[in-house]
């Protein structure tokens, strides 16, 4: 990658077989040929840090619902990034993907509320994932993925 390179980092709990087909799917439409000049980075949530989130130009974020909620790992991302991140990455592109059993509203209404918090700015609308995915559900996140990529193009 050039220097120029815009960076799109994509922080998942990837705790399920499901969820790993999802985070594939973001990935896969992330990195599509189609679009040029944006690195991919991964990070487990549990391992990124406020260093990956300050060199990023966009970010993904990828969580099950746990208990109505996102997981205690994404939880864990928002609570060391937050302060170190809030001023200078306000208006950073975002995106979501919430894989559940059950109804994941709550998962997504916590994740935007603290996105609004930090001041990023909703570049797809969430998708989000009950029980096993249909090819439609995988499209859509190939589509979140690709989506996510161009905008920081």
């Amino acid at each position: 990658m050039s220097q120029e390179a815009r960076r799109l980092l994509i922080v998942h709990h990837t705790a399920s077989p499901t969820l790993h087909e999802l985070f594939e799917a973001v990935r896969r439409g992330a990195t599509t040929d189609e679009i040029e000049g944006v690195e991919v980075v991964t990070r487990a949530a549990l391992h990124a840090t406020a260093v990956d989130v300050l060199q990023a130009d966009g970010i993904l974020l990828g969580t099950p619902v746990n208990i109505g909620y996102m997981s205690g790992a994404l939880k864990h991302f928002f609570d060391t990034v937050y302060y170190p991140c809030l001023e200078e990455t306000r208006r950073l592109p975002y995106g979501l993907y919430v894989h559940g059993n059950n109804d994941p509203a709550g998962a997504v209404r916590a994740v935007e509320s603290i996105a609004a918090g930090l001041g990023w700015e909703r570049a797809h609308h969430p998708v989000t994932v009950v029980g096993a995915p249909a090819k439609a559900d995988l499209e859509a996140c190939w589509t979140l993925g690709a989506t996510l990529a161009a905008t920081i193009s």
